[in-house]
């Protein structure tokens, strides 16, 4: 079934496609079908045919790699409204790594073959899409640095900070973990021993914890501390 005009409009909120016309959106979606996911479940598994990339209008993703010992390590974690997969039928046609989607989320698939031939039959499309892709690109570069140059409880600091701005939390507010702690540790590149001992820390700077909600007393004061450092 084609996309509803609602969700051609989501859609279009996603970096990759937002400086398409609606004309010319409605015509790379053309096959596009939503699907909602009531359960978790595994999306693609590392090394299966790129067919298709999704847009994720509500819920989330996580993308993983698998270790030596079968573990989990988090490569990256998407929140509406993205596009992800698509590098893959751009380059090798296969899914580098796993994707998990999570119990009431609900995504867009577009399949590969259709969308690659409305980009061949218009140039012009595929120039637009370079620009979506090099802001992603560029996000991918900053976050890496951002994880190098920090400390542990600094990263975490950041990804409490923009959960509180999320929430619209200004001075104080209360915002719950959208990640379990083990994968949030994962996510933010620490080992998650590390994350209890950062989350012990971030006390002095007015963070408090119970289980998965989390009380920010002094933003400004977690903001400092991002900016001039502390939480090692």
């Amino acid at each position: 079934m084609a996309l509803s005009p609602a969700e051609l409009e989501l859609v279009a909120k996603a970096p990759l496609l937002a400086g398409l016309s609606p004309a010319d959106l409605a015509l790379l979606m053309d096959g596009a079908h939503s699907a909602t996911y009531p359960e978790t479940e595994l999306l693609f598994s590392q090394g299966d045919k790129a067919d298709r990339f999704f847009v994720l209008l509500e819920g989330r993703v996580n993308v993983f790699a698998l270790t030596e010992t079968g573990d989990q390590s988090i490569i990256e974690v998407f929140d509406p409204i993205v596009t992800f997969a698509e590098a893959a039928i751009f380059s090798s046609g296969i899914f580098p790594l796993n994707a998990e989607v999570m119990a009431g989320s609900k995504l867009v698939h577009v399949p590969a073959p259709l969308f690659l031939k409305r980009l061949a039959d218009n140039r012009s499309l595929g120039l637009l899409l370079l620009g979506g892709l090099s802001q992603w690109q560029f996000r991918l570069v900053h976050e890496i640095s951002e994880l190098k140059s920090k400390s542990p409880g600094q990263r975490l600091a950041t990804f409490l900070l923009a959960l509180a701005a999320k929430a619209g939390a200004d001075t104080a507010g209360r915002v719950r973990l959208p990640l379990t702690k083990a994968v949030l540790a994962s996510r933010i590149g620490i080992a998650p021993e590390s994350l209890s001992r950062a989350l012990n820390r971030l006390k002095a700077y007015g963070v408090e914890t119970h289980g998965r909600e989390v009380e920010i007393t002094d933003i400004e004061a977690l903001r400092r501390m991002v900016r001039e450092g502390g939480g090692e």
